[in-house]
Protein backbone atom coordinates (compact mmCIF):
# COMPACT_ATOMS: atom_id res chain seq x y z
CA UNK A 1 0.00 0.00 0.00
CA UNK A 2 1.20 3.40 -1.38
CA UNK A 3 1.50 5.80 2.41
CA UNK A 4 2.52 9.10 0.30
CA UNK A 5 0.55 11.78 0.25
CA UNK A 6 -1.62 11.82 -2.71
CA UNK A 7 -0.98 14.69 -5.39
CA UNK A 8 -3.54 15.14 -8.63
CA UNK A 9 -1.88 16.81 -11.80
CA UNK A 10 -4.51 18.28 -13.94
CA UNK A 11 -2.35 19.09 -17.55
CA UNK A 12 -2.87 18.01 -21.06
CA UNK A 13 0.50 18.40 -21.83
CA UNK A 14 2.27 15.00 -22.24
CA UNK A 15 6.01 16.56 -21.83
CA UNK A 16 4.35 18.59 -18.80
CA UNK A 17 3.08 15.77 -17.05
CA UNK A 18 6.19 13.50 -17.45
CA UNK A 19 8.24 16.40 -16.11
CA UNK A 20 5.95 16.83 -13.28
CA UNK A 21 5.25 13.04 -12.10
CA UNK A 22 9.05 12.98 -12.30
CA UNK A 23 9.89 16.33 -10.24
CA UNK A 24 7.16 15.20 -7.30
CA UNK A 25 8.09 11.44 -6.86
CA UNK A 26 7.92 12.35 -3.37
CA UNK A 27 4.26 12.10 -3.63
CA UNK A 28 1.64 9.54 -4.72
CA UNK A 29 1.04 11.66 -8.50
CA UNK A 30 -2.08 11.09 -10.36
CA UNK A 31 -2.33 12.25 -13.86
CA UNK A 32 -5.61 14.04 -15.50
CA UNK A 33 -5.39 14.65 -18.63
CA UNK A 34 -8.76 16.65 -19.31
CA UNK A 35 -12.22 17.55 -17.04
CA UNK A 36 -13.59 14.13 -16.42
CA UNK A 37 -10.16 12.44 -15.79
CA UNK A 38 -9.82 15.06 -12.94
CA UNK A 39 -13.21 14.80 -11.38
CA UNK A 40 -12.96 10.60 -11.98
CA UNK A 41 -9.54 10.46 -9.82
CA UNK A 42 -10.88 12.72 -7.42
CA UNK A 43 -13.67 10.50 -6.53
CA UNK A 44 -11.20 7.79 -6.42
CA UNK A 45 -8.08 8.98 -5.01
CA UNK A 46 -9.74 11.76 -2.19
CA UNK A 47 -6.24 14.22 -3.13
CA UNK A 48 -5.78 17.03 -0.23
CA UNK A 49 -3.51 19.08 -3.01
CA UNK A 50 -4.36 19.25 -6.60
CA UNK A 51 -2.62 21.34 -9.48
CA UNK A 52 -5.03 22.49 -12.40
CA UNK A 53 -4.35 23.95 -15.38
CA UNK A 54 -6.35 26.32 -16.55
CA UNK A 55 -5.98 25.53 -20.33
CA UNK A 56 -8.03 22.37 -20.67
CA UNK A 57 -8.81 20.75 -23.62
CA UNK A 58 -10.70 20.95 -26.26
CA UNK A 59 -9.64 24.63 -26.33
CA UNK A 60 -6.66 25.05 -24.17
CA UNK A 61 -6.42 28.85 -25.37
CA UNK A 62 -9.56 29.30 -23.33
CA UNK A 63 -9.49 28.92 -19.54
CA UNK A 64 -13.55 28.06 -19.06
CA UNK A 65 -12.81 23.99 -19.17
CA UNK A 66 -10.16 24.79 -16.20
CA UNK A 67 -12.70 27.06 -14.54
CA UNK A 68 -15.45 24.31 -14.87
CA UNK A 69 -12.88 22.08 -13.57
CA UNK A 70 -11.69 24.22 -10.53
CA UNK A 71 -15.98 24.44 -9.92
CA UNK A 72 -16.75 21.35 -10.18
CA UNK A 73 -13.34 20.14 -7.94
CA UNK A 74 -14.65 22.23 -4.82
CA UNK A 75 -18.28 21.23 -5.38
CA UNK A 76 -17.12 17.61 -4.63
CA UNK A 77 -14.52 18.05 -2.21
CA UNK A 78 -14.68 22.16 -1.13
CA UNK A 79 -11.30 21.46 1.72
CA UNK A 80 -8.80 20.43 -0.98
CA UNK A 81 -6.08 22.76 -2.12
CA UNK A 82 -6.17 23.56 -5.82
CA UNK A 83 -3.72 25.40 -7.02
CA UNK A 84 -4.27 27.14 -10.66
CA UNK A 85 -1.47 26.85 -13.16
CA UNK A 86 -2.19 29.62 -15.82
CA UNK A 87 0.07 31.13 -18.40
CA UNK A 88 1.78 34.51 -18.54
CA UNK A 89 -0.80 36.79 -19.83
CA UNK A 90 -3.41 34.67 -18.01
CA UNK A 91 -3.44 36.59 -14.99
CA UNK A 92 -7.33 37.94 -14.67
CA UNK A 93 -8.07 33.95 -14.72
CA UNK A 94 -5.77 33.46 -11.89
CA UNK A 95 -7.33 35.51 -9.82
CA UNK A 96 -10.94 34.65 -11.29
CA UNK A 97 -9.72 30.83 -9.74
CA UNK A 98 -8.96 32.40 -6.51
CA UNK A 99 -12.04 34.22 -6.28
CA UNK A 100 -14.18 30.71 -6.60
CA UNK A 101 -12.06 29.05 -3.70
CA UNK A 102 -8.67 28.29 -5.52
CA UNK A 103 -5.86 27.89 -3.01
CA UNK A 104 -3.37 29.63 -4.77
CA UNK A 105 -2.06 30.14 -8.73
CA UNK A 106 1.59 29.81 -10.34
CA UNK A 107 2.26 31.35 -14.02
CA UNK A 108 4.00 29.63 -16.37
CA UNK A 109 6.69 28.76 -17.33
CA UNK A 110 7.33 26.29 -14.55
CA UNK A 111 9.79 26.57 -11.64
CA UNK A 112 9.65 23.38 -9.63
CA UNK A 113 11.20 24.36 -6.51
CA UNK A 114 8.74 27.39 -6.27
CA UNK A 115 5.62 24.94 -7.33
CA UNK A 116 6.72 22.76 -4.99
CA UNK A 117 6.97 25.14 -1.98
CA UNK A 118 3.78 25.83 -2.53
CA UNK A 119 2.31 22.42 -3.07
CA UNK A 120 4.24 22.04 0.29
CA UNK A 121 2.34 24.82 1.94
CA UNK A 122 -0.72 23.66 0.50
CA UNK A 123 -0.52 19.97 2.11
CA UNK A 124 0.49 21.81 5.81
CA UNK A 125 -2.23 23.84 5.73
CA UNK A 126 -4.86 20.75 4.77
CA UNK A 127 -3.07 18.72 7.48
CA UNK A 128 -3.47 21.55 9.98
CA UNK A 129 -7.07 21.52 8.88
CA UNK A 130 -7.74 18.06 9.82
CA UNK A 131 -6.09 17.87 13.08
CA UNK A 132 -8.13 20.89 13.91
CA UNK A 133 -11.10 19.13 12.80
CA UNK A 134 -10.42 16.07 14.46
CA UNK A 135 -9.94 17.86 17.67
CA UNK A 136 -13.23 19.70 17.33
CA UNK A 137 -15.08 16.34 17.04
CA UNK A 138 -13.40 15.16 19.81
CA UNK A 139 -14.24 17.92 21.90
CA UNK A 140 -17.72 17.47 21.07
CA UNK A 141 -17.78 14.54 22.37
CA UNK A 142 -20.86 15.55 25.05
CA UNK A 143 -20.35 13.67 27.86
CA UNK A 144 -17.38 10.94 28.72
CA UNK A 145 -18.56 7.27 29.50
CA UNK A 146 -21.99 8.29 27.69
CA UNK A 147 -22.29 6.95 23.60
CA UNK A 148 -24.83 9.04 21.82
CA UNK A 149 -24.93 9.77 18.30
CA UNK A 150 -28.40 10.05 17.22
CA UNK A 151 -29.94 13.56 16.94
CA UNK A 152 -32.36 12.91 19.92
CA UNK A 153 -29.23 12.20 22.28
CA UNK A 154 -27.18 14.71 21.06
CA UNK A 155 -29.50 17.29 21.99
CA UNK A 156 -30.32 15.74 25.56
CA UNK A 157 -26.45 15.77 25.88
CA UNK A 158 -26.50 19.66 24.99
CA UNK A 159 -29.61 20.27 27.63
CA UNK A 160 -27.29 18.27 30.25
CA UNK A 161 -23.90 20.52 29.56
CA UNK A 162 -26.15 23.31 30.55
CA UNK A 163 -27.53 22.23 33.68
CA UNK A 164 -24.37 19.92 35.10
CA UNK A 165 -22.74 23.12 36.35
CA UNK A 166 -25.84 24.64 38.07
CA UNK A 167 -27.55 22.89 41.64
CA UNK A 168 -30.64 22.77 40.19
CA UNK A 169 -32.60 19.29 41.23
CA UNK A 170 -32.75 16.78 37.80
CA UNK A 171 -35.22 14.27 37.45
CA UNK A 172 -33.96 11.58 34.73
CA UNK A 173 -37.14 9.80 33.49
CA UNK A 174 -36.79 6.86 31.69
CA UNK A 175 -37.47 2.82 30.95
CA UNK A 176 -35.05 0.20 32.94
CA UNK A 177 -31.33 -0.05 30.80
CA UNK A 178 -31.37 3.35 29.59
CA UNK A 179 -28.60 4.33 31.81
CA UNK A 180 -29.88 7.03 34.03
CA UNK A 181 -26.78 6.37 36.64
CA UNK A 182 -24.22 6.68 33.81
CA UNK A 183 -26.20 9.89 32.89
CA UNK A 184 -26.14 10.76 36.69
CA UNK A 185 -22.62 9.99 36.85
CA UNK A 186 -22.00 12.52 33.73
CA UNK A 187 -23.77 15.43 35.35
CA UNK A 188 -21.61 15.17 38.43
CA UNK A 189 -18.36 15.23 36.43
CA UNK A 190 -18.80 17.96 34.58
CA UNK A 191 -20.10 19.77 37.46
CA UNK A 192 -18.44 21.56 39.94
CA UNK A 193 -18.54 19.31 42.57
CA UNK A 194 -16.89 16.86 40.22
CA UNK A 195 -14.01 15.98 43.01
CA UNK A 196 -16.23 15.72 45.81
CA UNK A 197 -18.40 12.39 46.51
CA UNK A 198 -21.44 11.03 44.34
CA UNK A 199 -23.66 8.67 46.72
CA UNK A 200 -26.28 6.52 44.91
CA UNK A 201 -29.42 5.16 46.75
CA UNK A 202 -31.91 2.59 44.76
CA UNK A 203 -35.05 2.97 46.82
CA UNK A 204 -36.10 -0.47 45.13
CA UNK A 205 -32.95 -2.50 46.44
CA UNK A 206 -33.43 -1.36 50.21
CA UNK A 207 -36.28 -3.09 52.59
CA UNK A 208 -38.92 0.05 53.11
CA UNK A 209 -37.99 -0.50 57.14
CA UNK A 210 -34.17 -0.01 56.39
CA UNK A 211 -34.57 3.17 53.54
CA UNK A 212 -35.04 5.57 56.43
CA UNK A 213 -31.60 4.94 58.57
CA UNK A 214 -30.22 4.28 55.15
CA UNK A 215 -30.40 7.61 53.98
CA UNK A 216 -30.48 9.95 57.08
CA UNK A 217 -28.61 7.77 59.41
CA UNK A 218 -29.44 6.72 63.01
CA UNK A 219 -28.02 7.80 66.33
CA UNK A 220 -26.91 5.36 69.19
CA UNK A 221 -29.30 3.21 70.47
CA UNK A 222 -32.53 4.88 68.32
CA UNK A 223 -33.01 1.03 67.33
CA UNK A 224 -32.12 -2.55 68.80
CA UNK A 225 -28.68 -3.22 67.33
CA UNK A 226 -28.37 0.59 66.35
CA UNK A 227 -24.53 -0.16 68.90
CA UNK A 228 -23.34 3.09 67.76
CA UNK A 229 -23.96 6.79 65.66
CA UNK A 230 -23.81 6.02 62.10
CA UNK A 231 -23.93 8.77 59.32
CA UNK A 232 -26.57 7.96 56.42
CA UNK A 233 -26.25 8.25 52.61
CA UNK A 234 -27.25 12.30 52.09
CA UNK A 235 -24.92 12.88 54.66
CA UNK A 236 -21.92 10.92 53.36
CA UNK A 237 -23.15 13.22 50.21
CA UNK A 238 -22.05 16.14 51.83
CA UNK A 239 -20.48 19.04 49.17
CA UNK A 240 -21.39 16.46 46.22
CA UNK A 241 -23.55 14.67 44.84
CA UNK A 242 -26.52 12.41 46.13
CA UNK A 243 -28.59 10.68 43.41
CA UNK A 244 -31.79 9.05 44.33
CA UNK A 245 -32.98 6.04 41.72
CA UNK A 246 -36.51 4.40 41.12
CA UNK A 247 -37.43 7.09 43.88
CA UNK A 248 -40.97 6.29 42.12
CA UNK A 249 -40.44 3.31 44.99
CA UNK A 250 -39.74 5.44 47.83
CA UNK A 251 -42.57 4.65 50.59
CA UNK A 252 -44.83 7.40 50.70
CA UNK A 253 -44.29 7.88 55.09
CA UNK A 254 -40.45 8.35 53.67
CA UNK A 255 -41.83 11.22 51.56
CA UNK A 256 -42.70 14.13 53.52
CA UNK A 257 -39.29 13.49 55.59
CA UNK A 258 -37.30 13.88 52.19
CA UNK A 259 -39.23 17.14 51.04
CA UNK A 260 -38.59 18.51 54.12
CA UNK A 261 -35.03 18.12 53.49
CA UNK A 262 -34.59 19.43 50.05
CA UNK A 263 -36.37 22.51 51.97
CA UNK A 264 -34.55 23.47 54.42
CA UNK A 265 -31.49 20.90 53.11
CA UNK A 266 -31.13 19.73 56.46
CA UNK A 267 -31.40 16.36 58.01
CA UNK A 268 -32.45 14.56 61.32
CA UNK A 269 -30.89 10.97 62.10
CA UNK A 270 -33.26 8.53 63.15
CA UNK A 271 -33.15 8.39 66.99
CA UNK A 272 -31.80 12.48 66.98
CA UNK A 273 -32.73 15.90 67.63
CA UNK A 274 -29.51 17.33 65.56
CA UNK A 275 -30.74 19.37 63.01
CA UNK A 276 -27.38 18.81 60.80
CA UNK A 277 -26.96 20.48 57.46
CA UNK A 278 -26.04 18.92 54.50
CA UNK A 279 -24.97 20.33 50.94
CA UNK A 280 -25.38 18.35 48.20
CA UNK A 281 -26.56 18.06 44.80
CA UNK A 282 -29.71 15.99 44.23
CA UNK A 283 -30.58 14.12 41.13
CA UNK A 284 -33.12 11.48 41.21
CA UNK A 285 -34.38 8.62 38.67
CA UNK A 286 -37.61 6.75 37.74
CA UNK A 287 -38.77 4.34 34.90
CA UNK A 288 -42.38 4.68 36.70
CA UNK A 289 -45.07 7.51 35.40
CA UNK A 290 -45.15 9.68 38.33
CA UNK A 291 -48.39 11.57 37.46
CA UNK A 292 -50.35 8.38 37.44
CA UNK A 293 -48.60 7.35 41.33
CA UNK A 294 -49.82 11.06 41.90
CA UNK A 295 -52.94 10.13 40.78
CA UNK A 296 -53.46 7.15 42.43
CA UNK A 297 -51.97 8.91 45.89
CA UNK A 298 -48.73 7.01 45.90
CA UNK A 299 -46.73 10.11 45.36
CA UNK A 300 -46.77 13.43 46.91
CA UNK A 301 -47.49 16.07 44.54
CA UNK A 302 -45.29 18.81 46.15
CA UNK A 303 -42.51 16.28 46.58
CA UNK A 304 -42.92 16.22 42.07
CA UNK A 305 -42.70 20.01 42.20
CA UNK A 306 -39.90 19.57 44.64
CA UNK A 307 -37.54 16.79 42.59
CA UNK A 308 -38.45 18.55 38.60
CA UNK A 309 -36.91 21.04 38.86
CA UNK A 310 -35.70 19.94 35.39
CA UNK A 311 -36.52 16.75 33.93
CA UNK A 312 -35.16 14.74 31.17
CA UNK A 313 -36.83 12.07 29.46
CA UNK A 314 -34.16 9.50 28.24
CA UNK A 315 -35.15 8.01 24.90
CA UNK A 316 -35.70 3.44 25.11
CA UNK A 317 -32.61 2.50 22.59
CA UNK A 318 -35.10 1.46 20.04
CA UNK A 319 -35.95 5.39 19.43
CA UNK A 320 -32.21 6.00 19.14
CA UNK A 321 -31.81 5.84 15.21
CA UNK A 322 -28.31 4.06 14.77
CA UNK A 323 -27.18 3.97 18.61
CA UNK A 324 -27.51 0.31 18.71
CA UNK A 325 -24.78 -0.45 16.51
CA UNK A 326 -22.54 2.07 17.53
CA UNK A 327 -22.97 1.20 21.57
CA UNK A 328 -22.60 -2.86 20.56
CA UNK A 329 -18.97 -2.10 18.51
CA UNK A 330 -17.93 -0.24 22.31
CA UNK A 331 -18.81 -3.06 24.12
CA UNK A 332 -17.23 -5.14 21.95
CA UNK A 333 -13.93 -3.26 22.06
CA UNK A 334 -14.38 -3.25 25.78
CA UNK A 335 -15.08 -6.77 26.28
CA UNK A 336 -12.91 -8.29 23.74
CA UNK A 337 -9.61 -6.30 26.00
CA UNK A 338 -11.23 -7.61 29.07
CA UNK A 339 -11.14 -10.93 28.08
CA UNK A 340 -8.43 -10.74 26.06
CA UNK A 341 -10.67 -12.30 22.79
CA UNK A 342 -9.51 -11.44 19.02
CA UNK A 343 -12.87 -10.59 17.60
CA UNK A 344 -12.74 -7.98 14.91
CA UNK A 345 -16.50 -7.38 14.72
CA UNK A 346 -19.97 -8.46 13.95
CA UNK A 347 -21.04 -10.27 10.64
CA UNK A 348 -23.53 -8.41 8.25
CA UNK A 349 -26.22 -10.43 9.97
CA UNK A 350 -25.27 -9.86 13.18
CA UNK A 351 -25.12 -5.90 12.95
CA UNK A 352 -28.84 -6.08 10.81
CA UNK A 353 -29.75 -7.84 13.99
CA UNK A 354 -28.77 -5.63 16.44
CA UNK A 355 -30.15 -2.51 14.27
CA UNK A 356 -33.40 -3.52 14.03
CA UNK A 357 -34.18 -5.66 17.39
CA UNK A 358 -36.55 -3.84 19.35
CA UNK A 359 -33.84 -3.88 23.01
CA UNK A 360 -37.12 -4.28 25.78
CA UNK A 361 -33.97 -3.96 27.95
CA UNK A 362 -32.53 -1.41 26.25
CA UNK A 363 -28.77 -0.41 26.61
CA UNK A 364 -28.35 -3.03 29.92
CA UNK A 365 -29.73 -5.88 27.60
CA UNK A 366 -27.28 -4.90 24.47
CA UNK A 367 -24.38 -5.11 27.05
CA UNK A 368 -25.46 -8.57 28.30
CA UNK A 369 -25.82 -9.91 24.82
CA UNK A 370 -22.67 -8.48 24.07
CA UNK A 371 -20.68 -9.76 26.75
CA UNK A 372 -22.27 -13.47 26.67
CA UNK A 373 -21.37 -13.91 22.52
CA UNK A 374 -17.82 -12.58 23.30
CA UNK A 375 -17.43 -14.63 26.03
CA UNK A 376 -18.60 -17.46 24.15
CA UNK A 377 -17.62 -17.05 20.34
CA UNK A 378 -14.54 -18.82 18.67
CA UNK A 379 -14.68 -16.80 15.43
CA UNK A 380 -12.82 -13.60 14.49
CA UNK A 381 -16.57 -12.19 14.09
CA UNK A 382 -19.64 -12.25 16.35
CA UNK A 383 -22.39 -13.79 14.21
CA UNK A 384 -26.19 -13.45 14.58
CA UNK A 385 -26.71 -17.17 16.63
CA UNK A 386 -23.78 -16.10 19.26
CA UNK A 387 -26.43 -12.85 20.43
CA UNK A 388 -29.11 -14.85 20.44
CA UNK A 389 -31.57 -12.47 18.99
CA UNK A 390 -35.23 -13.24 17.50
CA UNK A 391 -35.38 -11.04 13.99
CA UNK A 392 -37.83 -8.31 14.32
CA UNK A 393 -39.19 -5.52 12.35
CA UNK A 394 -38.46 -2.24 12.83
CA UNK A 395 -42.01 -0.19 12.64
CA UNK A 396 -40.67 2.96 13.69
CA UNK A 397 -40.14 4.31 10.46
CA UNK A 398 -41.23 8.00 10.14
CA UNK A 399 -43.59 9.03 7.24
CA UNK A 400 -41.60 12.31 5.88
CA UNK A 401 -39.62 11.89 3.46
CA UNK A 402 -36.88 13.98 4.68
CA UNK A 403 -36.86 12.33 8.01
CA UNK A 404 -36.73 9.10 6.17
CA UNK A 405 -34.11 10.25 4.28
CA UNK A 406 -31.95 11.78 7.26
CA UNK A 407 -32.72 8.09 8.71
CA UNK A 408 -31.38 6.39 5.91
CA UNK A 409 -28.07 8.64 5.60
CA UNK A 410 -27.27 8.57 9.35
CA UNK A 411 -27.97 4.69 9.68
CA UNK A 412 -25.27 3.91 6.56
CA UNK A 413 -22.99 5.63 8.02
CA UNK A 414 -22.39 3.89 11.09
CA UNK A 415 -23.03 1.15 9.56
CA UNK A 416 -20.26 1.71 7.20
CA UNK A 417 -18.11 3.62 10.18
CA UNK A 418 -18.56 0.21 11.89
CA UNK A 419 -17.68 -2.17 9.15
CA UNK A 420 -14.21 -0.19 8.30
CA UNK A 421 -13.78 0.04 12.14
CA UNK A 422 -13.67 3.99 12.10
CA UNK A 423 -11.55 4.39 9.33
CA UNK A 424 -12.44 7.43 7.60
CA UNK A 425 -10.90 7.09 4.21
CA UNK A 426 -12.51 3.41 4.18
CA UNK A 427 -16.06 4.59 5.28
CA UNK A 428 -16.04 7.23 2.61
CA UNK A 429 -14.68 4.51 0.23
CA UNK A 430 -17.91 2.60 1.18
CA UNK A 431 -20.28 5.22 1.20
CA UNK A 432 -18.71 6.17 -2.44
CA UNK A 433 -18.53 9.60 -1.49
CA UNK A 434 -15.40 12.28 -0.89
CA UNK A 435 -13.55 12.32 3.06
CA UNK A 436 -14.31 16.32 2.93
CA UNK A 437 -18.20 15.29 1.79
CA UNK A 438 -18.28 12.78 4.82
CA UNK A 439 -17.09 15.22 7.81
CA UNK A 440 -19.85 17.17 6.16
CA UNK A 441 -22.52 14.63 6.83
CA UNK A 442 -20.97 13.89 10.43
CA UNK A 443 -21.23 17.46 11.25
CA UNK A 444 -25.21 17.28 9.64
CA UNK A 445 -26.26 14.11 11.54
CA UNK A 446 -24.00 14.84 14.47
CA UNK A 447 -22.01 12.01 14.43
CA UNK A 448 -18.78 11.79 16.44
CA UNK A 449 -16.15 9.63 15.38
CA UNK A 450 -13.10 8.17 17.41
CA UNK A 451 -10.36 7.49 14.86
Amino acid sequence: MDDRKVLLIVEDDPGLQKQLKWSFECYQTVIAGNRSEAITALRRYMPSVVTLDLGLPPDPANASEGLKALQEILELAPATKVIVVTGNDDRENAIQAVAMGAYDFYQKPIDIDVLNLIIERAFKLSELENEHLALQQKSAEPLAGLIASCKKMQELCRKVEKIAPTSVTTLLLGESGTGKEVLAKAIHRLSDRSVKPFVAVNCAAIPENLLESELFGYEKGAFTGASQQTKGKIEYAHNGTFFLDEIGDLPFSLQSKLLRFLQERTIERVGGRQEIPVDVRIICATHQNLQTLINDGKFRLDLYYRISEITINIPPLREREGDAITIATAFLKRFCELHNKKIKSFSKEAAQAIETYSWPGNIRELENKIKRAVIMTDDTNITFDDLELEKSIDVSMPFNLKEVREAAETLAIKRALTHSNNNISNTARLLGVTRPTLYTLFEKYGIQVNE
